[in-house]
């Protein structure tokens, strides 16, 4: 079984809308469905589940319902103290209808436009492997600072990369990382891969696509406006 985890529990308090950011509305469409579509209609997705606040949960149902005609959609989750700690009670809920040998992907509601290939080459990735994680290449020179104001060292970038979503990982191998984590260390965690890797798994690098960008400022939901429009113009 693979297990699409959509997190949907974020203020959005860096966008400044009265909102958050997911539930904003593109189109006549709320970003999250454009989020929920990608992995509801996806053929090798056989269920999804949402981490988001009980006061938008019902909102969230009358979303998905158009959507999801093969019922793929299995429950949500509470919000944690952080997001991985959300992530957590997504893993917790969806162990007690899969196996910890299935696999996971978590996905961020304000990421509406990952590709189907990039799901596809994600869940091809973790054959063999105990995740996988997309990437993209730094194009930058890159350099480290440790006051924040001045450079301390050039970086490599050929050795550097960003991180995306989806990130996709062994469900078992992945909740005993976070377990392992509780119950301080782990409101340090930044990146949904950082517990698989400091458990020591296996993850596997895959390119990731430019367009599957994030919705952090307003200069991004702006970004996603425009190609909504030209994509409804063509």
């Amino acid at each position: 079984m693979n297990t699409a985890l959509i997190l949907s529990g974020g203020t959005g308090a860096r966008l400044g809308t009265s909102i958050p950011k997911q539930y904003l509305t593109v189109n006549d469409k709320p970003i999250l469905s454009w989020c929920m579509e990608r992995f509801v209609l996806h053929e090798e997705i056989d269920a999804v589940h949402i981490v988001a606040a009980p006061s938008w949960q019902t909102q969230i149902r009358e979303w998905m319902e158009p959507i999801d005609r093969q019922k793929k959609f299995r429950g949500f989750s509470s919000p944690g103290e952080n997001r991985q700690l959300s992530i957590l009670h997504g893993l917790e809920d969806i162990r007690k209808y899969a196996c910890d040998t299935d696999c996971v992907m978590i996905h961020d509601g304000a990421r509406p436009l990952v590709s189907a290939e990039l799901v596809s080459a994600c869940l091809q990735a973790v054959k063999g492997h105990d995740g996988a994680l997309p990437v993209i290449s730094m194009k930058d020179t890159v350099y480290q600072s440790t006051d924040g104001r001045t450079i301390t060292s050039l970086l490599d970038r050929n050795t550097i990369f960003a991180g995306q979503a989806p990130e996709a990982f062994l469900l078992g191998k992945y909740y005993e990382a976070n377990i392992r984590l509780l119950p301080e260390r782990i409101l340090e965690i930044k990146g949904s891969t950082e517990p698989a890797i400091m458990a020591g798994m296996d993850i596997a690098m895959i390119p990731g696509d430019e367009g599957n960008f994030k919705i952090t400022t307003g200069e991004d939901l702006e970004r996603f406006r425009q190609l909504v429009l030209r994509r409804e113009n063509k």
